[in-house]
Order: structure tokens, then C-alpha cells, then sequence
């Protein structure tokens, strides 16, 4: 759950001490969200106020035209140097600090222009030349643009790609109305059930074939993360000043998420940008007129609360009000009948399905119920004293400053922060960290934005999934991951997968997060991953024998299960010989971001020498170590011994989460990536034709890994 920043914490946690003991044994004692919103709303003080005041001071989104020079000044520096992906997004910054109708918009407008024409983005190269006129470009200056003009245009005469891919590129371009035409919902072979034990689940009503869809969804609301770098500047070296990081909130719409090469700024506020006028407007009228004079106030108040306050501004009085009445309802409902009402509310988009979500407020601890509830009472009060700078900014009637609005407003957000627990949903999207000129993928997973799904919040957890989650822009698409037959429950994995995590360890962080003890299959039969079963992957030093572990009464130990051996070592020793080899890992992709793989592979061919002593071919980091030393091959342009290392890097990664698993499906994408740039034609078909199995399995026949695969074999 994203908090709070610390020091508010530390603020309501001393609010918390000062409380008397009968005031908080009240507090404690509340079932009903109203109550607590209510009481709490009562404790909140000028005190309060002023501290949010002074913590958001550090977080200023104010416009500063100061501010956007700089941005343009670092933006030239880059451009200078022909790195013209980082100035565009330097551009980018100014565009959105700097305040409208200003020299200092105009002229960002116009260097972005010239980025995006050295980048073969002619159209958005014009659009943004049209931008820099219209906020009064210098009329002295207006032959450059002209010039430029021209030049787009002879390009997109001759027909020129304007989207084809640059060696700078690392960004897609601006696409208006980027959210392409599907269907949302749940698919005909799955209906929703409901039991007192399971609550809302999904069932497969007819058998359903691996890899087909199970529904797709869209968020109710969602909110990027800030300050997850995402992108690095040509040349910039991880841990270095030698290069800018740019986080996902510059380069992504804050509505949609798509990425965008030439972001839409707010009017008001230099942090909020979208891909699209269209989404520009559609966030203006959902939640960003409340939003903006607040956007310091809501960092300091963590992304949760941003989430909560979103979906309520999304929903409306009208609507909050409808979704709290029919809860009376069918709580007076359910005490005449034996079975409550609670298994037929809409889904989808409405939200009836996300009122209705679980709460859990009483197993919250009292000391974090009482950290949200003041949260959100601040922001309340925060957000009805800005009512009136807002009235002057939009016709349309904001929500009222009156007690009842403030009151029905703050529950609803509170009740939705602490859903937020259980029901939210990390957006996550692979991010590409391999050199700008790698011929092979390197990607990892990075989270990008916090989410409420509501169909996706129908599904229960299993540690050991019968589904795959795939993200695109806006969306989340849920497809079967094995044949799922009439009857069975439809499952997701919550994040304790039983390929990571034993048993004991996922169990309490289930309980923990979700107040619920798993029993799912993995749970019940004890399943444990590779590396942390009691065969455990590691060898004896002594005789190669596979090492069990046990417990005893003086620690965990390690012991050969060759009769005629018995080596035992300690668990302390196993894990400082596993953390030199994971210290030694890192330095070496250190080493290979900073374009010295030479240096890279020597260590690796080192650290792997001393790893055979003590680890079997198929554990994780034997896997990790070889799949290093495959990309500094690579890098070195030593494809044969790529391809090998690969190979060895894949029979771990199978074992650890299984041949069907996405991960496999990713490590064989690069050796089929390495076969083809090695020329190897029939190792190089023959891994295709097992990836492609894979990818359609996890991510759909349109995924852009497929078209690439059909290009290698168009070639060969």
C-alpha cells in the first residue's frame, strides 16, 4: 500500500499518541466508514493544514518560466549532441512548466518541433510548430519554423514514413485517440458466482482452451507513479551524473498511460500531460478540475489516496449516493432472507462493482485506519477550500462545499483507500534495458501505475494460477493459462507465485495484505520453488551430492543426502555465498551498461567457475550468470557462444517456472534473436516455432514479439 510521505506519518502518528485513551477507544470501536470519517473529521485542525501546506512546499507544480528555460537550456545541450530522443523530452518538460500563453511555451514548442523532425516524426513536427505560432512565437524567428515547415511537408509528400524507426528512437509517437476498438467484459464461456466462503468469483461455465481470452478490462481509475525511471539519456551511465533519468510521468499520459513523444500539458498545473486532446478532456471533467490546485498536496499523500479520491470525483454525488443507499438496502434485505443480495451487483464500468468491494476497515490495524482516516479528512477540507478558485475556471457545478457533500465525498474516499489494500492493481509493463544499439531484448518489469479493475477484482487467488495477465495501453486482458473445464474457478496469483516464494512465506504475506490464510493447491501440497524446497538446487563442495535442507534445533542446515557423505554447512554460509554471486552479477551488468562487457565477461566466467562448486545447472542463478554472459557475447558479436549460454540460461528458467510459463517465452524470444543474427537459419526456425506457442499463449497472436518473429522468418 503507497503511503503517505514519512514526515505525515510521523504527524498523525503523534496525533495518534495525543489522542485521550476513551478517545481512542472510540475510535476502535466504530464498525460504520461514516463513523469514522465523521469522528475524525472532528480531530482535524489548522495544524494539520499548515503541515500539508509546508510538506507540499517541496512539491510545487506551479507554472515557472524560469523553470521551462532551464528545461530548454538542458534540451538545446542535448540536441547539440545529437541526442535527440533526451532533448525532445527535456523539450517536453519545458513545454509543461512553463505557463500558457508565454514566450518561454512558445519557443519550447518550437525546439520540439525541430527534435521531432530530426527524430522523422514530420506531422507532430508541424503540430508543434502550429503550437509555437499560436502561443506567440517571435515573429523575428517565424522564417526558421517555415523553413522547417517546408521540409516536413516535401517529406510527407514523397511519402516518407514519419514513424519509421530512428537509432535514437526509444519512444512511440503521439497517436490521437490511441485506444483501439475491442471488447470489454467478461467472455460467454464465464459467469460470476457467489458462496459465503468465496464471496464474488469467476466460473468457467464451459470448457475454456489454454490462451483464450477471459476478459478484458479497463480501469475505473488510475494513477502513474512518480519517479519511476523509465528512460536514460544517450551515454548515461546508471549511478553516474553522466546522463538525465526521466521518470514514466514525463513521458506518459496521465490518463490512458500511453507513452507519447509530444505530451498535451494541463493549463494549470506543469505536472499532469496527456497523449491526447481527447484525454486531456475526458481527465479534466473526471477528476483533474478537482485535482489541480491540490497536485503538491496529493504527492505528499501517496498514490493510494490519489486512486480513492479519483474513482469517488469519477463516480459523483449522484452516483456515491445511489451505490450508498442500495447498501442499506440489501443489508435491511438480508436480514429477512438467508441469503444476502451481495452476489448480483453490476460490474464492468459501473460503480456499483467498485462500492461494493471489501474493506476489511476492522482488520486494518486502529493506527493505520487512523493514519487514512485523517488523511483523507485533510484532503477533504484541502479540496472544499479550493471549490472556489475552481468555480471561476469551469461552468459546470464542482462538487459542494457544504457539510453533507463534505461528509458523503470523505467516506466514499476513505471507504475506497482502504479497498485499495486487497483490490488494487500494480499496471505493470516491460521496460527495455538493453543499450540503445542492442541486437538482443533485455527487458525487465517495472511498475508504472497503481489501478482498480473492476471485473479483475471478481477474481480470487491462487498461488499456482490457471491464468496470465498481459497490460497494453489502458487495458488488462486476462487469458486462460492451461485448459480451465466446466466448473472450475477462474484464478489470478495476487503476487506470492509458488515459482517464487515457499509456502510459509507466501501464506503471510497473504495474510498480512489480504487477511485471508491460501489453502490453494500449491498451498496444501507444500509446493516450493526451485532454490527453496528441501532439494534446494545447491551441491555439496565435497562430493556434488544435492544438498536437503532441514531444520534442527540449532538453525536451519544444509546436508548432503549421499549416505557415504553427510556434509552439512550452515544456513548462514549458504547465504553468504549466494549473495557474493549476486554481488558479483551486478557488477557485472554494471559493467556491461556502462560498454565494458570484456571486463564484464571476465568477472562472469570467474564468478561462474566458483559457482559450479556449489550450485546444480538448473538453479535460478545458474540461469541468471549464464544469460549475463549470453548478452555480453552478444554485445561482442560472439553469437555462437550467446546462443549456447542462452540455452543453458533457458533449462534453468524452464525449470524454475515451467515450459509453459511466460518466462520461458521471453529468454527463447532472445535466442531465437540470436540465432537469427548469427545466421544460424535451423537452430533459429526451430526456437520460433516454440516461441510462438509461448507468446500466443501468454500474450495474444497481435503481440508486437510475433510480428518481429514473422519478420526473422519472412528473412530466412
Amino acid at each position: 500500500m503507497d503511503l503517505p510521505c514519512l514526515q505525515w506519518q510521523d504527524h498523525v502518528a503523534q496525533k495518534w499518541i495525543g489522542l485521550e485513551t476513551e478517545q481512542r477507544e472510540q475510535f476502535i470501536s466504530f464498525e460504520e466508514i461514516d463513523d469514522v470519517f465523521n469522528y475524525t473529521r472532528a480531530l482535524i485542525t489548522q495544524d494539520d493544514l499548515d503541515v500539508v501546506l509546508s510538506l507540499a512546499a517541496d512539491h510545487s507544480v506551479q507554472k515557472d518560466k524560469d523553470q521551462a528555460a532551464k528545461c530548454r537550456e538542458r534540451g538545446n545541450s542535448s540536441f547539440k549532441s545529437r541526442d535527440y530522443t533526451t532533448a525532445l523530452l527535456h523539450y517536453s518538460q519545458g513545454v509543461c512548466s512553463a505557463p500558457p500563453s508565454s514566450e518561454q511555451l512558445s519557443l519550447c514548442y518550437a525546439n520540439r518541433s525541430a527534435a521531432l523532425f530530426y527524430l522523422q516524426h514530420y506531422q507532430e513536427s508541424i503540430n508543434d510548430m502550429d503550437k509555437a505560432l499560436s502561443q506567440g512565437y517571435p515573429s523575428h524567428l517565424s522564417h526558421k519554423l517555415e523553413q522547417r515547415r517546408t521540409q516536413c511537408l516535401k517529406h510527407l509528400s514523397l511519402g516518407v514514413d514519419a514513424k519509421k524507426e530512428h537509432p535514437n528512437l526509444a519512444l512511440k509517437p503521439n497517436i490521437e485517440g490511441n485506444l483501439t476498438c475491442r471488447t470489454f467484459g467478461i467472455c460467454s464461456q464465464a459467469a460470476v458466482g457467489f458462496s459465503p466462503e468465496k464471496g464474488r468469483h469467476l466460473v468457467a461455465t464451459e470448457r475454456i482452451a489454454a490462451g483464450d481470452v477471459i476478459l478484458s478490462d479497463r480501469p475505473y481509475s488510475c494513477v502513474l507513479i512518480p519517479g519511476m525511471k523509465e528512460v536514460k539519456g544517450k551515454g548515461a551511465k546508471q549511478g553516474t551524473d553522466g546522463g538525465e533519468l526521466f521518470g514514466i510521468e514525463q513521458r506518459r499520459c496521465h490518463r490512458c498511460l500511453a507513452e507519447t513523444l509530444c505530451p498535451l500539458p494541463c493549463d494549470g498545473c506543469s505536472y499532469s500531460r496527456y497523449c491526447s486532446a481527447s484525454c486531456q478532456q475526458e481527465a479534466w471533467e473526471e477528476h483533474h478540475r478537482w485535482e489541480c490546485p491540490l497536485g503538491a498536496e496529493l504527492m505528499v499523500m501517496g498514490g493510494m489516496l490519489q486512486l480513492a479520491l479519483r474513482v469517488a470525483l469519477k463516480a459523483g454525488q449522484e452516483n456515491i449516493q445511489t451505490a450508498r443507499k442500495l447498501i442499506r438496502d440489501e443489508r435491511a434485505s438480508s436480514k429477512c432472507s438467508s441469503q444476502s443480495s451481495f452476489q448480483t451487483p453490476g460490474h464492468g464500468d459501473s460503480y456499483l462493482s467498485v462500492f461494493h468491494l471489501l474493506h476489511h476497515m476492522n482488520q486494518h490495524s486502529p493506527q493505520l485506519r487512523f493514519l487514512c482516516a485523517v488523511t483523507v479528512a485533510t484532503l477533504s477540507l484541502k479540496l472544499c477550500l479550493a471549490v472556489p478558485s475552481l468555480a471561476s475556471r469551469d461552468s459546470s457545478e464542482p462538487l459542494g462545499d457544504g457539510a453533507l457533500e463534505l461528509r458523503i465525498l470523505g467516506s466514499a474516499v476513505l471507504r475506497h483507500l482502504l479497498q485499495l489494500r486487497c483490490n488494487a492493481q500494480a499496471v505493470i509493463m516491460l521496460q527495455d534495458t538493453g543499450s540503445g544499439n542492442a541486437l538482443v531484448q533485455a527487458n525487465q518489469e517495472i511498475r508504472i501505475a497503481t489501478a482498480m479493475f473492476p471485473n479483475l477484482s471478481l477474481l480470487n487467488h491462487s498461488c499456482c494460477p490457471n491464468t496470465s495477465l498481459t497490460f497494453s495501453t489502458g487495458t488488462i486482458t486476462v487469458r486462460a493459462a492451461k485448459v480451465i473445464s466446466a466448473g472450475q474457478e477462474i484464478l489470478h496469483c495476487y503476487g506470492p507465485h509458488s515459482r517464487r516464494m515457499t509456502t510459509s512465506e507466501r501464506q503471510r504475506l497473504l495474510q498480512e495484505q489480504y487477511f485471508f490464510l491460501c489453502q490453494c493447491e500449491a498451498c496444501s501440497l507444500q509446493r516450493e520453488p526451485l532454490g527453496q524446497d528441501p532439494r534446494s538446487g545447491l551441491l555439496c563442495e565435497k562430493c556434488k551430492g544435492e544438498f536437503e535442507k532441514s531444520h534442527e534445533d540449532t538453525g536451519i542446515k544444509f546436508t548432503c543426502v549421499q549416505a557415504d557423505c553427510r556434509h552439512s554447512v550452515s544456513s548462514a554460509e549458504v547465504s553468504c555465498r549466494l549473495q557474493e554471486i549476486k554481488d558479483d552479477l551486478e557488477k557485472a551488468l554494471r559493467l556491461m551498461e556502462s560498454e565494458r562487457p570484456d571486463q564484464a565477461l571476465r568477472l562472469l566466467r570467474r564468478t561462474q567457475c566458483q559457482s559450479g562448486t556449489i550450485l546444480a545447472e538448473t538453479h535460478p542463478l545458474q540461469g541468471e550468470l549464464a544469460d549475463a554472459m549470453a548478452r555480453a557475447y552478444a554485445t561482442m558479436g560472439d553469437w555462437k557462444k550467446a546462443s549456447f549460454l542462452l540455452e543453458r540460461s533457458a533449462l534453468a528458467t524452464a525449470s524454475q517456472y515451467g515450459e509453459d510459463s511466460i518466462e520461458l517465452g521471453h529468454q527463447l524470444f532472445k535466442l531465437a534473436q540470436l540465432h537469427f543474427n548469427g545466421g544460424a537459419r535451423g537452430p533459429a526456425l526451430s526456437v520460433i516455432s516454440k516461441v510462438r506457442r509461448l507468446l500466443c499463449l501468454h500474450l495474444g497472436p497481435q503481440c508486437q514479439e510475433l510480428q518481429e518473429l514473422r519478420a526473422m522468418e519472412d528473412c530466412l
